[in-house]
């Protein structure tokens, strides 16, 4: 949408630069052609011009001759068909929208560029549009990377997203959507080559970037993960895995699904750090620290350095390294956190 917006702004902003161009000149012209062909003073010749292509109708300053009648006929005409062309352009720039729309760009580009930890999701198709619903159930800000008008057109109608219209290959998009800002990538887009480049361009830009790429083939899962993808998602393997689950384990499938589908305003399986943990749990085993009791939520798994650990033993002691994976409604990983930062309930 961008791209279009500025494009056709370009466009009427050229064209009512011309305009100007050429009201000037005839202006010029008049003044000119008056005191060299009438004699007229430089005061008397402005004059002369103003009311011969306002088209006022005044009498003019001395009698013409006819050298000067047939100049002020070409000025009158020439002039009529210049101001027609301004005031087209002057129209199409304020009616047809281009004003309004630059005025909405200038917001959007403001409002992206005071984005910071946001996430980058480049593609609105099928992928896109899920990652995309889900970041906002669940409160994340983020920029939408899109080339395809008819998808952005999509865009608008199911939501208040922010966007831009470009090819997320290109560095400059990529600049603009604040990749070096962002906590996250994620591109979804249907070729994988183009999922690799963006991958390289987005690692070069923010080496911190977290970085998650949909892949079709698994050759390209490893040059992918070369490249500087943090994961890679191979979308027909994960459909092919489910499927097979539905034969075997059909509710496991569908408890699971309701977990991680269903859980903006049910239930969570939320991550939580232990950076911001109290110092007075830094040490501490979980049983001490009693969250199941205190919260509701339960921890059923954690990551201590690269190791995850399922169902972790209560006496697991806490770092500040670790992260705890937590199931429980929302009110109830609100509750824990806040018992984890401040050792209060």
């Amino acid at each position: 949408m961008q791209e279009n917006i500025t494009a056709e702004m370009k466009g009427s902003i050229h064209s009512l630069r011309w305009a100007v161009i050429l009201l000037v000149g005839i202006f010029i012209t008049g003044i000119a052609g008056f005191m060299v062909l009438e004699g007229y003073s430089f005061i008397d010749a402005v004059y002369m011009t103003v009311i011969t292509i306002s088209t006022v109708g005044y009498r003019e300053v001395h009698p013409l001759s006819d050298v000067g009648k047939i100049f002020t006929v070409l000025l009158i005409i020439s002039s009529f068909g210049i101001f027609v062309f301004a005031i087209s352009n002057l129209t199409r720039y304020l009616l047809d929208g281009i004003f309004r729309n630059a005025f909405l760009v200038r917001k959007i580009k403001k409002k992206i560029e005071k984005l910071e930890k946001h996430v980058i999701l480049c593609g609105y198709g099928r992928n896109g549009r899920q990652a995309a619903h889900e970041l906002r159930d669940h409160g994340r800000e983020f920029v939408i990377l899109e080339s395809d008008p008819a998808k952005l057109e999509e865009m608008e109608e199911e939501g208040d997203f922010l966007a831009i219209e470009g090819d997320a290959t290109n560095e400059e998009r990529l600049i603009e959507a604040g990749v070096e800002k962002a906590e996250a990538l994620i591109t979804t887009l249907p070729n994988d080559a183009d999922n690799l480049l963006i991958v390289i361009s987005a690692r070069q830009l923010n080496p911190d970037l977290k970085i998650i790429s949909r892949a079709s083939d698994e050759k390209t899962e490893k040059k992918l993960k070369r490249a500087g993808a943090t994961n890679v998602i191979m979308s027909d393997r994960i459909g092919g895995q489910r499927m097979a689950k539905l034969v075997v384990q059909p509710d496991v499938v569908e408890f699971l699904e309701k977990i991680m589908l269903q859980s903006a305003s049910d239930v969570n399986l939320e991550e939580i750090s232990c950076a911001a943990m109290c110092e007075m749990f830094d040490g501490k085993s979980i049983r001490e620290l009693g969250i199941r009791n205190k919260s509701g939520a339960n921890i059923i798994g954690m990551k201590k350095r690269e190791d995850y650990i399922f169902n972790p033993d209560p006496d697991v002691l806490l770092e500040k390294d670790d992260k705890l994976f937590v199931l429980g409604s929302p009110r109830q990983i609100a509750l824990m956190k806040k018992i984890l930062r401040t050792g209060k309930a």
